[in-house]
């Protein structure tokens, strides 16, 4: 059983940078957390703590519940996956397998059945003469990863292991660690600034920016519940449509909001009297919540539409709610081919598929 806690952790570099500002995360035994966020958020700090590499400022990292800030890299039996691989390109695969177990004085035999084990289940068996040069982006990802868990680890930790790679390879690989992570239940945490793999890859999902984390939940509760406007621009692709608006009481007592030219009818669930509204609001909206065809509930709102990006099973079309082309304009996404662009058009949504923001972009609850 192992695992991992981050009790109020800060990490600030000799130059004042805060990559990390009271940072709390708890892991689980054999669970794979996802940390996600863009450039520079703190994710690759995070592991590089968690390993040893660097001193965290304050607050305390808990291996198993034991404090590890003075434990050495060496004893937190904690095996990383870098960027960019870093195989010795002079040896074979199976001396790249096999340097950690000779750095630890491994007996051969011993050796031998590690290396054999771990050939085996990343499907490395017909690769083992070969040297790094010999071998494609995706052969030499599965020869890090299985660098690494030959020495079979407590915590397995992989620093954007995917980006050096083209897409149709990342989706395959990323298929293959998942696969590899539930068949071994090891104690995991994923770094990488894509959502899409976030999204795939996690049990659960830590959204970091600029040090702090935002949220952290399933993938279902990040999308469908995001907490913050951060969260909600960020997870989904594209990302939640975000507009400051007014709220509104009408004579009859009706509630509504108002962004310019739009007019909205306050669902119940979101009355004022639900909601701890602190200053301006702000409203977001999936664009998979916004349709070209009417249902039962939704209500039309005429549209301006600038662009549309035709992409197979789906159109992405940029509008917006007025011929004001000043304002920023929504995304919607919807199925097939569209193409009513630079025209007046209707499209639809649900009131209820709205979610409300404070100005200080927390969600409103």
């Amino acid at each position: 059983m192992t695992t991992v806690e981050f009790r109020d952790v800060s990490k600030k570099f000799a130059d004042g940078t805060i990559a990390l500002n009271n940072f709390c995360l708890q892991v689980n035994d054999g669970e794979l957390v996802v940390l996600v966020g863009p450039s520079g958020c703190g994710k690759s700090t995070t592991l590089r703590l968690l390993a040893g590499l660097e001193d965290i400022s304050s607050g305390e990292i808990l291996i198993d519940g034991q404090v590890v800030n003075l434990v050495t890299p060496q004893k937190r039996n904690i095996a990383m996956v870098f960027q960019n691989y870093a195989l010795y390109p002079h040896m074979s695969v199976r001396a790249n397998l096999e340097f950690p177990l000779k750095m630890v004085r491994t007996p051969k035999d011993q050796m031998s059945k590690k290396v054999a084990e771990i050939a085996d289940i990343l499907k490395l068996q017909k690769l083992l003469n070969r040297r790094p040069a010999e071998l494609s982006g995706g052969q030499r990802q599965r020869v890090a990863m299985g660098r690494a868990l030959v020495r079979n680890p407590s915590v397995f930790l992989l620093d954007e292991p995917l980006s050096n790679l083209d897409a149709k390879l990342r989706a395959r690989i990323r298929a293959e660690i998942s696969e590899l992570q539930k068949r071994l239940q090891k104690t995991t945490l994923y770094v990488t600034h894509d959502q899409v793999e976030a999204m795939t890859l996690g049990d659960r999902v830590a959204v970091i920016e600029s040090g702090k984390l935002h949220q952290v939940g399933t993938p279902t509760e990040l999308y469908q519940q995001p907490r913050s406007i951060f969260v909600a621009k960020f997870i989904g692709s594209p990302g939640m449509n975000v507009f400051p608006a007014t709220l509104r009481l009408k004579d009859d007592g009706q509630e509504q909001l108002q962004a310019g030219d739009l007019v909205i009818p306050l669902p119940e669930k979101l009355s004022r009297q639900n909601l701890q509204v602190n200053g301006n609001i702000y409203v977001g909206i999936r664009p998979e919540a916004i349709t070209a065809e009417p249902s039962d509930k939704s209500l039309p709102y005429r549209v301006h539409v600038n662009a549309t990006e035709f992409l197979g099973h789906e159109t992405l079309v940029y509008f917006q709610f007025s011929d004001n082309r000043d304002v920023s304009p929504l995304i919607a996404r919807l199925p097939g081919k569209f193409s009513d662009t630079d025209s007046m058009t209707n499209l639809y949504f649900v009131p209820e598929s709205l979610h409300l923001y404070n100005e200080d972009g927390s969600a409103l609850v």
